[in-house]
């Protein structure tokens, strides 16, 4: 996935058991993040630092989606845990992260592994990519802090 182009139609089922689309979203911008397990320290930072600014986000026209390869019954305890009011994506095929490339080869704790890449998209009205915050550019407790700044400079 690159600058321009389009999301896939088909986001996934959320933690609800809701069929989640690009159309839903129609006239509405998203920040579409990926990240690798619900309920560990670095995910839950930055789930968190989204839903603290879920409100000025919204104001600058954004909904939040975040995708992981949870299962819906994790990604459900998870968005409860922490009081997520936004959709997670349980993507247990890994198809809507590989066709957004936050899917492949990483290295944690020297080791090199196959794996959920984190990498938030900005998603513009159309349904097609404005923005992408790479792993490396993100820093999951300040992450919202991140995404405004961002959203800010591209007004």
């Amino acid at each position: 996935m690159k600058i321009g182009d389009q999301i896939p139609e088909i986001l996934g089922t959320d933690q609800e058991g809701r069929l989640v689309k690009r159309s839903d979203f129609a006239g509405r911008k998203i920040v579409l993040y990926t990240y690798p397990k619900a309920n560990t320290s670095g995910c839950t930072a930055e789930a968190c630092s989204l839903q603290a600014r879920k409100e000025e986000l919204a104001a600058a026209g954004y909904e939040i989606v975040g995708v992981s390869k949870d299962k819906q019954e994790t990604q459900a305890r998870f968005a409860e845990a922490h009081g997520l009011g936004f959709p997670l994506i349980a993507d247990t095929s890994t198809e809507l992260l590989q066709a957004l490339g936050a899917w492949g080869e990483k290295v944690a704790c020297g080791r090199r592994t196959i794996g959920t890449l984190r990498t938030t998209f900005l998603v513009n009205e159309e349904g097609k990519v404005e923005r992408i915050f790479t792993p490396k550019e993100i820093k999951t407790k300040v992450h919202a802090d991140q995404v405004l700044k961002a959203i800010e400079q591209d007004t």
